[in-house]
């Protein structure tokens, strides 16, 4: 394959320089559609107590087709980043297109199985008939917006995999601003259109995604990126790559799935407890989504640079490359931990629910805010992981801790009828679960030698 040698080195150096330089336009890119999450729940929290409750439960759903285009995009930017480090740009546009494909066909099959499937899982597993019949009504509109986050997660590996994480605020930002926007006017009925309730945040969500995705395009094109990496110069169906792809992308995938189904299960347990219980648990995956951010930014900075330092034949300075990024994510946790715990009261006063929501919630905010630390050291060396490419490993890495997941919220919740509180200590023993195969995995060295 040829190199281009007249366009700058896609090759990355191991510096607390490079990491933030990649992580923090990651972070900021992730940041502001969770402020525009946050912000749409304070508007259903506004609405009233059951539009909350619904949304914890809707949004769970959508995560879990979510993190199948997330799986892939990391898949892709593991593939994109090996390329760049052994600065392959002419494969880079092909890796690209193939993936854009495989999106396509993920959201025929997310549609297909929202109308035709999950109407009657939701009936069977919901004890309210209502709050069933609100959720199908609310996802039948929402999973339309699918094909266009799909599409969009392809320009994360893109971007990401070849060093130019900048360019990711930009598309966050439109979608966020859209959002904000078209809630207010739809859910409430302002600046002339009809008053939509809840439904109104499922349409608003669809528009903000379809813009987001046209102004992220529009920046790939007039950066000339497309022209640079020759993107959009072959859209026939590639076998090989594709079969590349989904080898190094679907364990990924599968683990997503699996993960977010399990928290859809916790779910609907917490369900079982009432329209409180899920509302303050709507309140603290908003905490994770958006204190998060700065641990998911540093997590997809360690997929892409161990990637790329092995590419370059540096496997001697993984370790130590990940170590690195290990305490930046640490350090950022636990500034936002301290923050969190000193401001509780101010943060769940956004939310409108009054005196016993916040108190109910504060128990629950402080083991979440445990389980924030762990997560920052585990996300990075989990995806560390994935980096080297051995996705089939973090595949059995996730599986075991699901198991250890499940037992112990059915456990807690269902069979012993124990408070949230102790339910939300799950996230903590599920992040210790992650945690410790990674760390072993890594430092065993078996991922030498991996060729993708």
């Amino acid at each position: 394959m040829s190199n281009l040698n007249s366009t700058p080195s896609l090759q990355v150096n191991v510096s607390s320089k490079q990491i933030l330089a990649i992580s923090l336009p990651i972070a900021l890119a992730i940041l502001v559609p969770q402020v525009n999450f946050i912000i749409n729940n304070i508007f259903l929290g506004a609405l009233s107590a059951q539009a909350l409750a619904i949304a914890g439960i809707t949004g769970v759903y959508y995560l879990i087709f979510g993190v199948m285009g997330q799986g892939l995009n990391n898949g892709l930017q593991a593939l994109i980043s090996r390329r760049a480090g052994e600065n392959k740009t002419d494969e880079i546009g092909i890796l690209f297109s193939q993936g854009v494909l495989i999106s396509i066909l993920l959201s025929v099959f997310g549609i297909s199985f929202t109308y035709f499937v999950a109407p009657s899982i939701f009936h069977a597993l919901l004890h309210d008939n209502v709050r069933a019949n609100l959720v199908i009504q609310f996802l039948q509109i929402r999973i339309w917006g699918l094909p266009f986050l799909f599409i969009y997660q392809m320009r994360n590996a893109l971007l990401v995999g070849t060093n130019q994480s900048n360019f990711l605020i930009i598309g966050t930002a439109t979608e966020a601003i859209v959002n904000i926007f078209f809630d207010y006017a739809f859910i409430f009925g302002h600046f002339g259109f009809a008053k939509m309730g809840i439904m109104g945040a499922a349409y608003a969500s669809i528009i903000a995604e379809g813009l987001g995705l046209l102004v992220i395009y529009l920046v790939i094109h007039y950066q000339k990126i497309g022209e640079r990496f020759s993107l959009f110069s072959n859209w026939s169906i590639n076998k090989e790559m594709i079969q590349l792809i989904l080898s190094q992308s679907a364990p990924i995938m599968v683990q997503y799935m699996i993960s977010i189904v399990s928290w859809e299960f916790f779910y609907i347990l917490i369900e079982h407890k009432g329209e409180q219980a899920l509302a303050v648990s709507n309140s603290m995956r908003n905490i994770f989504g958006f204190f998060g951010s700065f641990t998911w930014a540093f997590a997809a900075t360690a997929n892409t640079m161990v990637s790329n330092i092995i590419g370059q034949n540096k496997q001697t300075e993984v370790i130590y490359l990940i170590r690195k990024i290990m305490a930046w994510s640490f350090g950022f946790a636990a500034a936002v931990c301290i923050l969190l715990n000193l401001f509780a009261v101010q943060f769940l006063s956004i939310y409108g629910q009054g005196a016993d929501f916040i108190n109910a919630s504060i128990p629950v905010l402080r083991v979440v805010s445990i389980a924030l630390l762990i997560m920052s050291i585990s996300t990075i060396w989990l995806n560390a992981v994935t980096g080297t490419g051995n996705s089939t490993i973090t595949l059995r890495i996730e599986m075991l801790a699901i198991v250890i997941y499940l037992i112990y919220v059915y456990t807690t919740m269902e069979y012993f009828n124990l408070p949230i509180t102790v339910g939300w200590m799950s996230e903590i023993i599920y992040w210790t679960s992650l945690l410790i195969p990674s760390y072993f995995y890594i430092l065993s060295f078996k991922w030498k030698g991996k060729k993708i």
